[in-house]
């Protein structure tokens, strides 16, 4: 028995990008949501860049605390109102994200269930290491049997009410995605027009590099380095969700964050998924919760799923390192090397 952790590194496997030119270039990392986050700034103000990538780091912070799934946060406040069954007053941002939860949940068939967040503490996730440790089998029926999920609260308002005490919500797999539309929102009024956002391998692109597109890399889930490369328009997204990242080891077998409610056990049967969503409104929010019921649907539904979360253009690589790839987004892709097993699909 082993474990194996992917530390703050992840977000730098993620992206890569050519050396940069002549205009000021500001970049600062930090580490939030429980990754690396990086943002790049071009800008002819250097000055102007850095308070800017400041502000955007600051309400990342205030995003992390606010919404952290087992720190003490106003997300856990609410965890523990639940499962009182007490109803408990949120604040409007809050509401408003349950509700949109709740819609992407709907449209992927619930496989994307920020509800499930008892399950993930079941499974040792809510920490920054993991024990290479099986969950109690008892327990794992137990939950499912009561089989709780974000489609069981009621929202009058602000004020949350649910029925099922064994519901708890963690939007590990959304707030990401959402961070990267808050961050783009904050360039674009503090005057940046050209940027690069990366949470974790969650990446968002604004206007251009000294006119020349942003290049960013499609990490490979099982060997160093990207698979491919793809130049990004002003605005797109791109969500990964890969079974590299949060992971542990138990007699060789690998159990990864990705959990499958329909189970209660980890997906065994996919090792990473890429969606680029276009630019538009909610871009990285969509990125973010797109790639989550994609990856857990399976070989024989991911497309019906990703034709329901209106995701034309996708990557998926499978256990055995098999790629598919819509068509939509092969055109767009540079491979790396050589890549076998690859199947464009219309």
């Amino acid at each position: 028995m082993r474990t194996v952790l992917k530390n703050a590194l992840i977000g730098l496997l993620t992206v890569w990008l050519a050396a940069c030119g002549r205009t000021p270039l500001q970049e600062q990392q930090a580490y939030v949501f429980g990754t690396r986050v990086e943002v790049i700034v071009v800008d002819a103000d250097p000055e102007q860049g850095r308070k800017a990538i400041a502000a955007v780091l600051r309400e990342f912070d205030r995003m992390h605390r606010a919404y952290h799934a087992w720190e003490p946060s106003e997300l856990t406040a609410l965890n523990q109102a639940i499962a009182a069954g007490r109803p408990h007053t949120v604040s409007p941002e809050l509401a408003k994200f349950i509700r949109e939860a709740q819609q992407l949940s709907a449209q992927g068939d619930y496989l994307f269930d920020p509800g499930i967040g008892q399950l993930i503490e079941l499974w040792g996730f809510h920490a920054d290491e993991f024990a290479a440790r099986l969950p109690d089998k008892a327990r794992l029926d137990a939950w499912l049997k009561q089989a709780p999920s974000i489609a069981n609260l009621h929202l009058d308002r602000t004020t949350v009410t649910s029925s099922k005490r064994a519901l708890a919500l963690d939007f590990g797999g959304y707030l990401k995605g959402v961070a990267l539309d808050r961050a783009a929102a904050i360039l674009r009024a503090q005057g940046i027009h050209n940027a690069l956002i990366n949470i974790g391998g969650n990446v968002m692109a604004l206007g251009s590099k000294e006119g020349r597109k942003w290049r960013v890399g499609i990490q490979h889930p099982r060997q160093p380095g990207p698979l491919a490369t793809v130049s990004l328009e002003d605005g797109e997204a791109i969500g990964t969700s890969g079974d590299y990242q949060r992971y542990f080891e138990v007699d060789g077998k690998r159990y990864s964050h990705l959990i499958d409610p329909r189970t209660a056990y980890p997906v065994d049967h996919t090792a990473a998924v890429t969606v680029l969503v276009p630019g538009g409104a909610q871009a990285g929010m969509r990125s973010d919760a797109a790639s989550k019921p994609i990856f857990i649907a399976g070989p024989a539904h991911w497309r019906a799923v990703a034709q329901k979360m209106d995701s034309p253009l996708v990557l998926r690589v499978d256990r055995d390192n098999r790629i598919f790839v819509t068509e939509a987004l092969h055109r767009r892709l540079d491979y790396i090397g050589k890549p076998e097993g690859i199947t464009v699909l219309p």
